[in-house]
């Protein structure tokens, strides 16, 4: 069954994001006890970067999985973290030059990327899709400035669908997450618009059905984590 869309507001997302920067991490450790990491891992798999490429991750944050991407290019390859945010991404540096990583982080919004076009190998976005205003729009910016056979990744929360645990971790979402997020970071409201947007974002089926709108894609599929928590959607560019 189709999900009805939501509509986010950019402005106020921004301003959201930027009241939670300093804690997200610690908020996203704790709610997620430490899978979120495991996620990343898996996508950069899912992608099959390798050495030299570049990369650019939108919707960076505080640098996770741009910094994910950077161990898999090596040296030899760039990666480009972006958001449109630019509080979010005030720990992003520091964190990367802790681990010797050399990564650009710069503002951008995804659905007005300032990339020319084929430039990427791969071009990444984790837990951010949900909450441009144009997912379609966002789509298309981000396969314009992928290199024809490159991929675009997306990693967002959906819908769990596994009997039991969905009605568990809706209990959780709906009920704990917004208590315990607003508890960390001060900012209940913003883990409440986690869950119901996420709860409200097209998933699965109806996300591929999005890709396969831009027309840029010859192939798109997904991949389902932790009971249908979150999924990895690759789309590969038409050469």
């Amino acid at each position: 069954m189709s999900q009805q869309t939501h509509s986010p507001q950019p402005e106020k997302i921004r301003q959201m994001f930027a009241r939670v920067a300093n804690k997200y991490d610690k908020a996203n450790s704790v709610l997620s006890m430490g899978i979120h990491h495991a996620w990343r891992k898996k996508l950069v798999q899912l992608s099959e970067v390798d050495h030299g490429d570049a990369v650019l991750d939108c919707a960076t944050g505080t640098g996770d999985l741009a910094i994910e991407f950077k161990k898999a290019v090596g040296p030899e390859g760039k990666v480009i973290g972006t958001d449109f945010c630019p509080e979010m991404m005030i720990p992003a540096p520091a964190k990367a030059k802790s681990k010797n990583l050399d990564i650009e982080f710069t503002q951008a919004d995804v659905m007005n990327l300032q990339f020319p076009d084929n430039t990427f190998d791969v071009v990444s976005i984790s837990f951010g899709i949900r909450n441009v205003a144009d997912p379609l729009k966002a789509l298309q910016e981000m396969v314009r400035v992928a290199k024809p056979g490159g991929r675009v990744m997306v990693l967002e929360f959906g819908q769990a669908t596994m009997p039991g645990f969905a009605q568990i971790f809706n209990f959780y979402s709906e009920k704990i997450l917004p208590v315990v997020g607003g508890w960390v970071t001060g900012e209940k409201e913003a883990y409440r618009y986690l869950q119901k947007s996420s709860a409200l974002f097209p998933c699965r089926q109806d996300f591929l059905n999005l890709m396969k709108k831009t027309d840029a894609f010859y192939s798109c599929d997904y991949t389902s984590l932790t009971g249908g928590v979150a999924y990895i959607y690759r789309g590969t560019k038409k050469d």
